[in-house]
This record gives structure tokens, sequence and C-alpha cells, in this order.
């Protein structure tokens, strides 16, 4: 039978799950991700669940055309329909940070100390950082992958304490030494410029007091980009 090959966003998250762990990949769409892991004996369980039907119709076709048939499929909203001890690894990828957060505020015992987060915001990562410092959580790893063209935040949160800048909210918490930390400021920094420029061209109190805000995260922006210089000898 032919191996699944996995993106180069899902391969990185699949090198960070710990041998043996029972992992949740929520909102599994195609259930790449839990289907490769059983399919090469790195884990000893898989959740595979969505909200909708049709996604997780197409999660059991994957399972099935790779003979991998002992993935527990399930039909729920986020981690609703799934218990904490049935899983010590929750991966959730493929959507927004503040969809992501959602997720995790409706399910607080992923703060418990017994489970690991795997990660993997599309847009507004910067929400999903600010989330996890308020809500028990900290940033315990990090990483820049390209995929199809996209440069995406891969984190690893576990439960404890942290706070964190407003340069490592939108910069990245653990990045310094990613070699595409510089990649990944720079383009945040582009996209506050815009909004700023249409902003100041909008015109109006309401919107200069918006664009304040947007240059003092530019002003964080440029000091992590220093930050990142001098951690990688530049």
């Amino acid at each position: 039978m032919k191996d699944l090959v996995l993106s180069p966003r899902l391969k990185l998250l699949a090198s960070w799950v710990q041998p043996g762990a029972k992992v949740a990949d929520v909102g599994t769409d195609h259930a790449y991700l839990p289907v490769w892991l059983l399919l090469h004996g790195c884990v000893g369980s898989a959740i595979a669940s969505d909200l909708r039907k049709e996604p997780l119709e197409r999660a059991r076709k994957t399972g099935a055309a790779y003979g991998v048939e002992h993935v527990d499929f399930r039909l729920c909203d986020g981690l609703s329909e799934i218990r904490p001890n049935e899983a010590d690894t929750v991966v959730i990828s493929g959507m927004g940070g503040e969809n992501i957060s959602a997720i995790l505020s409706k399910a607080p015992w992923t703060a418990d100390g017994a489970h690991t987060l795997l990660l993997q915001p599309q847009t507004r990562a910067e929400n999903l950082r600010l989330f996890l410092s308020e809500h028990g959580y900290r940033i315990v790893r990090e990483a820049l992958v390209w995929d199809r063209g996209i440069l995406y935040p891969c984190m690893e949160a576990v439960a404890g304490q942290e706070t964190l800048s407003l340069g490592q909210l939108y910069g990245g918490a653990k990045l310094l030494h990613d070699p595409l930390g510089e990649r990944y400021i720079i383009a945040k920094m582009i996209c506050l410029q815009k909004a700023v420029a249409g902003l100041n061209q909008a015109g109006g109190l309401e919107n200069q007091k918006k664009a304040d805000a947007l240059r003092e995260i530019l002003t964080a922006l440029l000091s992590m980009r220093e930050e990142w210089r001098h951690a990688n000898c530049l």
C-alpha cells in the first residue's frame, strides 16, 4: 500500500507528537495527520473530530484508503465530545487563531497540566498567543514552516504562566532562533503598515487612534527584529 505523504505543516506537527501519545485531532478534515500517525505506529490512539459531516466522511475515506481502521471518528464541536482522559495531546490546525481560542475556552481541562497542545493557526496567531498567556498556558516551543506559499507558525503549549510582550504576541513567543523568524516579522510589519496607511487615508479621530495603536505594534516588531538579528549574529 502506498505511503501517505503529509504536507510540510502537518509533517512538522507530526514530528512534535510524542511516541505512544493519545492524540485528538480537532477539525481533522481529511484526517491525514491521525491516519499517518497510526499508519507509522507513532501513537497509542487517535481521535479525529470535525464539526461537519462532510469533512468527517472524507476523514473516514482517508482511513479506509490507507487501511487504517482504528481511528475514532467523532462528529462534534471542538472538544465537546472528547473526555480529558481520552487524549493527552490535542492538535488543532487549519483554522484561525480566534477559532482555536474559542475551542480551548470551552475545554478548560486542556490547561490541567496533563495535556499538550499542538496548535497551528492560519490567521490571527497573535490572538491565540494572547489567549494562551491569559488562560493558564505557556508556549514551550514555536516554529515556522512554509506550506503552499504561506508561512505558518506552529506552537506547542502546556499548562503554566507566561507574560508576553507586544512584540512577542505579534512576532512570535519562541521564534528568536527560527531561521524564518525575520521574514515572519517583516511580513507582519508590511501588513500593519498597509493598515496604517489605509486608516490615515480614511481620516477621522477614531481611525487615528487605531493607527496610533498599530504604530505601537510596529515599534515593538522593529525591536523584535533587532533581537532576532542579534540572536542570530547578524
